[in-house]
């Protein structure tokens, strides 16, 4: 009997697919926070902590209940009650007659609407509608925290590895001073080379400061976007295979996709259709109906006093209820309801303006992404060739220490720059297709060396 009208969606038991997967979305038993967290362990903790997905998830359950409302309209209702009784008769006059009675009244009643102007139907198909609306918004929920989630772990990804780069330039300007105090000892320079080069050391252990304090906050912002405690110390993949330039397809594909599957567009269109189901609903209120009733009473009626003699009543009837006059309330409760149906219109054209601008954004993004990854291979090869080559040459004498200090500083922001570049392209795909509302953890497979 928990659930008779079978009201109740299948994903409440089964769970839901991420576009692309195969397998239904489940919360892990445990995550390993000792080991480093890949993006899929990361989705994994996120979707089971936020308290979006949550509410989504509820609001499934609620509107279920509300079909299971609908339908059972449809349904007869039977109402019975039993009421033990003593009846108590004096007659002051006439002591004798008095009379006490003990006995009981049963009270059954069974009443079956036969025939409405259509309220019923429409609130089947608004409670239907809402229902469909609940579980894409529910699909919608996953997919915000997906790109929510992807964003964070590549956000503090790229710090990380900004952060180890910049470490990497402080411990390349420390071997360029030493280089410049053992030449200064040998009277191969002067004092000012020493200057210069402990002045790059100093910038550079700086910028590594800064790139570190910004990987802490990338990284306290990822904690908060997993829902775990403040504080909690995460390990990220370090090493991650070099990603590969892959081409991304026309716009127009991407907002064709998006119209069709956007679990949003989806909800608020669901959402729409209901309410205007509701003005159906809300007119018809006003119509004629039919009701079958049927009544049984023994030993007397409800709120009288008990029958001396045993009786059986029965009352079998049909009632037609004309509403003939409200105060025009009537009239005002279908404009209310006509307006609410257009304020969902309204709604779900600017959800679709929100998500397809979101889309435009992320296939920007992701076409110059693409572009900048050649880019900053080309430019990190050639950082490092330059600085190789400076290095020998101010060895042998042939080169200042400003040549040397340039392209270190020069492969410092190459190293960052093709970090940032791996990153971007990572996460632009990502929240590509999170954007267009097709993002499943089939999708991340590989994406972060797991």
């Amino acid at each position: 009997m928990a659930d008779p009208l079978l009201a109740r969606p299948p994903v409440l038991d089964t769970g839901v697919a991420l576009p692309g997967d195969r397998e239904r979305t489940s919360c892990p038993s445990g995550v390993n926070l000792a080991a480093p967290l890949s993006l899929a362990d990361a989705i994994d903790v996120a979707l089971c902590s936020d308290p979006g997905v949550m509410l989504a998830w509820a609001n499934i359950k609620l509107q279920s209940a509300t079909v299971g409302e609908a339908r059972a309209a449809y349904l007869p209702t039977l109402n019975a009650s039993v009421t033990g009784m003593r009846n108590d008769t004096s007659y002051p006059a006439f002591p004798g007659s008095d009379s006490h009675v003990n006995g009981h009244t049963s009270y059954a009643a069974l009443n079956w609407r036969l025939f409405d102007f259509g309220e019923r139907a429409a609130n089947r198909k608004a409670a239907n509608d809402m229902l469909d609306a609940a579980l894409a918004s529910y699909d919608a929920a996953l997919q915000k925290t997906l790109g929510t989630t992807v964003q964070a772990w590549f956000d503090a990804v790229t710090a990380q590895g900004a952060s180890r780069a910049r470490t990497e330039a402080s411990r390349l300007a420390g071997e360029t001073l030493a280089a410049a105090q053992r030449r200064e000892e040998k009277g191969a320079t002067g004092r000012n080379d020493t200057l210069q080069a402990q002045t790059a050391f100093a910038r550079a252990r700086l910028a590594a400061e800064r790139a570190a304090g910004e990987a802490d906050k990338t990284m306290a912002t990822l904690v908060y976007t997993l829902g775990i405690a403040a504080g909690t110390r995460l390990l990220l993949p370090e090493d991650t295979p070099a990603p590969t330039a892959q081409g991304v397809d026309d716009l127009a594909a991407w907002l064709d996709e998006a119209k069709r599957r956007h679990p949003a567009i989806i909800a608020a269109e669901k959402q729409w259709q209901a309410t205007r189901s509701r003005i159906a609903s809300v007119r018809s209120q006003g119509m004629p109906t039919v009701d079958l009733g049927v009544s049984f009473y023994q030993n007397g009626y409800p709120n009288q006093g008990l029958q001396t003699a045993r009786s059986n009543t029965t009352i079998i009837g049909v009632t037609l209820t004309i509403p003939l006059f409200e105060g025009f309330a009537r009239t005002y409760k279908v404009r209310e309801a006509q307006a609410q149906a257009e304020q969902d219109e309204a709604r779900m054209q600017d959800t679709e303006r929100q998500v397809l601008g979101d889309v435009v954004k992320a296939h920007a993004d992701a076409v110059a992404s693409l572009g900048e990854l050649d880019a900053s291979r080309t430019l990190l090869d050639s950082a490092q060739l330059a600085l190789t080559s400076s290095r020998r040459r101010y060895d042998y004498g042939v080169a200042d220490i400003l040549e040397v200090l340039n392209a270190q500083s020069a492969l410092a922001d190459a190293q960052q720059e093709r970090v940032r570049s791996e990153s971007d392209w990572r996460s632009a795909r990502l929240r590509l297709r999170a954007a267009a509302g097709v993002l499943g953890r089939q999708r991340l497979a590989g994406i972060d060396g797991s």
